[in-house]
């Protein structure tokens, strides 16, 4: 594909000398230690896992995934580069795959700098390692999604701080209907069979399927296809705006 390779080296160059991208893994490593051990009440728990963890990651992933994705094209925008990137031998597929892909690694660069929790519950007890890993993978999956969420926010709007409260709020509506509040609130508003089919297009509910060490079909698919779904609005805003065929 042609400039994939170009445009993601570009982009991974581009953050390794940018504060904001460094300040994102820091942020993201520092709230996840705090969650585990002092919001999860991990060692009052009793229990070797990454329970606590894993709970709390959607809603640190939902508020810094958006972060590392609003600058994407928001800036390219208001900078007026947008039109120069397009100009060059590169096709909008391969400039969105390549901007997307290069994101999607500082997110996975993330999570991979929480394995010392890893290690943690290894060195005090005997955890379920499979569950874990899976759980990662859910991890991924989720920040994945949400990063796809808001590539097309970014293409959206030439201001990145109202990309990423746009983001922010898809991500939201994307979460909230797996929380048992909002459940327990539409079970009380509406006919008992629109509750559970409301969840289902709940990232929340697919994840935490996953985070129990589940690799079930419909949840990898659910994930796989919201990202081929958002990222293909993205590719048709790339290419009005470059007035592509």
């Amino acid at each position: 594909m042609s400039g994939l390779r170009a445009v993601l080296l570009r982009e991974l160059y581009a953050g390794l000398v940018t504060p904001l991208a460094w300040m994102f893994l820091v942020v993201f490593v520092l709230l996840a230690g705090l969650c585990t051990f002092v919001l999860g009440d991990f060692f009052a728990r009793g229990q070797a896992d990454l329970t606590a963890f894993f709970d709390f990651v959607p809603w640190l992933l939902l508020v810094l995934v958006p972060a590392a994705g609003m600058r994407q094209w928001a800036e390219e925008r208001q900078a007026g580069t947008l039109e120069l990137l397009l100009a060059l031998p590169v096709t909008p597929l391969a400039a969105l795959l390549g901007k997307y892909l290069a994101a999607l690694l500082y997110v996975a660069l993330a999570l991979a700098l929480t394995f010392p929790l890893w290690l943690t519950v290894n060195a005090l007890g005997h955890p379920d390692n499979g569950a874990i890993l899976a759980a990662y993978l859910g991890s991924l999956l989720l920040g994945a999604a949400l990063l796809a969420v808001a590539t097309c926010a970014s293409l959206s709007t030439r201001s990145a701080p109202v990309a990423y409260v746009l983001a922010l709020a898809l991500g939201l509506l994307y979460l909230l209907p797996g929380t048992p509040q909002v459940q327990r609130a539409l079970a009380a508003a509406l006919p008992a069979a629109l509750p559970p089919a409301v969840a289902r297009f709940s990232m929340l509910v697919h994840f935490q399927a996953i985070q129990r060490g589940v690799l079930d079909f419909p949840d990898l698919a659910f994930f796989l296809l919201t990202i081929a779904a958002w990222l293909m609005a993205s590719l048709l805003l790339l290419r009005r705006q470059a007035g592509a065929p």
